[in-house]
């Protein structure tokens, strides 16, 4: 049978409007396997969980929860693996996330080591980082990646603005005592061109192994050196076993000034205020700056039994913006969802207009703060008093500096 013109033409064009209404209904196969999946990768048991751990996973569920529990009419699972702080275990569950078990992004990661692997597997599988743990400026540097997003802190942002300030106060020799870590080792590397550049000089340093229950032999030659700041690249236990015991050696009361760039809420606690009080470090939260901090805060201790870390907080922050992003996209396709996370603001309890720069951190307002004595906390973790707030373009590397690929210069 002769089909007409008309009706060929009828034909065509119900074919297109077809083709068409398939290519931008967001809610059937837009979303892989039916389910937007979110593994939290983190120290569930070691010496840094406080900080991360369970509470970044309670973080997560939150963020899921808050958002309604699905994204594109598709549900959002959240789940969680403790990677031991071991670079084979935790690259090794995120190859299993990804390869078996259909993972769509990966967050929290803590420990730079293990978050530098999971860059290279999410940009070679297509798949989302979102990394609120670890501090090395390599994410964000010459390992970036178009699917990696270093969400609340680096090296540099909590390096450079303690750095420079101890600079202009005339302290110009400088002595590090480091952990054997990626993380602290770009902590030493970056505060060292501060130093270098500001007219200062390092008279050396020390290397201590991850977990040393005895820092003495370490904080004892950065005594001797007579230098005018002891730098402890350091975390976790670690930090407040050497804060502890620098205390205890008489470092500070000797006229020595201790700079600990990676301290926490949770290091605090553990510290308590008699040993912690006059700390000065660069935060990129605190939980009792403001009513909406506290709102998210008194919501997190009622699930947690502890108050947010700055670290627990960039997990809900960063989860948000992906599923907005995802929503924004309409398909959980990491390359475009992360076009769509450079793309939006983030506004939330954490960050006010941040943006997320083509490197793929996200930049905010951060806060120098000042660990409380213990006359002045009015009530539990009320440690800080907030000395500063450092503009967000002060917070990271220019991009004229960097060496992330993805910039172009």
């Amino acid at each position: 049978m002769e089909v007409s013109g008309s009706m060929k033409w009828l034909a065509l064009a119900g074919t297109i409007g077809l083709m068409a209404f398939a290519s931008i209904s967001p809610s059937q196969a837009q979303v892989s396997g039916d389910v937007v999946k979110i593994g939290v990768l983190t120290d569930m048991s070691g010496q840094w969980s406080d900080m991360n751990g369970p509470g970044s996973l309670a973080a997560a569920q939150m963020a899921a929860e808050d958002f309604g529990g699905k994204v594109l009419g598709k549900p959002i699972e959240i789940i969680g693996a403790d990677h031991q702080l071991k670079v084979d275990v935790g690259s090794g569950i995120a190859r299993r996330w990804i390869e078996s078990e259909g993972v769509d992004a990966i967050s929290d990661v803590t420990n730079s080591a293990i978050a530098l692997a999971v860059q290279r597997l999410t940009r070679e599988s297509n798949r989302i980082a979102l990394f609120s743990s670890p501090s090395s400026t390599d994410l964000s540097g010459k390992e970036c990646s178009p699917t990696g997003f270093q969400w609340v802190y680096d090296n540099y942002s909590n390096t450079v603005g303690p750095v420079k300030a101890l600079l202009a106060q005339g302290k110009k020799s400088w002595f590090f005592v480091t952990a054997d870590l990626a993380f602290a080792t770009s902590l030493e590397k970056v505060a060292t061109k501060v130093i270098g550049e500001g007219g200062g000089k390092v008279l050396g340093g020390t290397r201590n192994p991850f977990g040393a229950a005895d820092m003495s032999p370490f904080l004892l030659p950065a005594q001797a050196s007579k230098a005018d700041v002891i730098f402890l690249a350091e975390a976790g236990k670690d930090l407040t076993t050497a804060i502890k015991q620098s205390s205890e050696f008489g470092i500070s009361s000797g006229g020595q000034t201790i700079v600990a760039p990676l301290v926490f809420l949770t290091d605090v606690h553990a510290l308590g205020l008699a040993a912690g009080q006059g700390i000065s470090f660069v935060t990129g939260f605190y939980w009792n700056l403001n009513d909406e901090t506290r709102a998210f805060a008194k919501r997190f201790f009622a699930r947690h039994k502890a108050m947010p870390t700055e670290l627990q907080a960039g997990v809900y922050s960063s989860i948000t913006h992906y599923l907005k992003a995802i929503q924004a996209a309409g398909t959980d396709e990491a390359k475009a969802v992360a076009a769509k996370m450079r793309e939006l603001p983030v506004n939330d309890f954490l960050a006010k207009n941040g943006t997320v720069r083509v490197d793929g951190r996200m930049v905010h307002d951060m806060y120098l703060v000042q660990v409380k004595k213990p006359s002045e906390s009015k009530e539990p973790w009320d440690y800080y008093n907030l000395l500063a707030t450092i503009p967000a373009e002060q917070t990271a590397l220019p991009l004229s500096e960097s060496e992330c690929s993805l910039v172009k210069k």
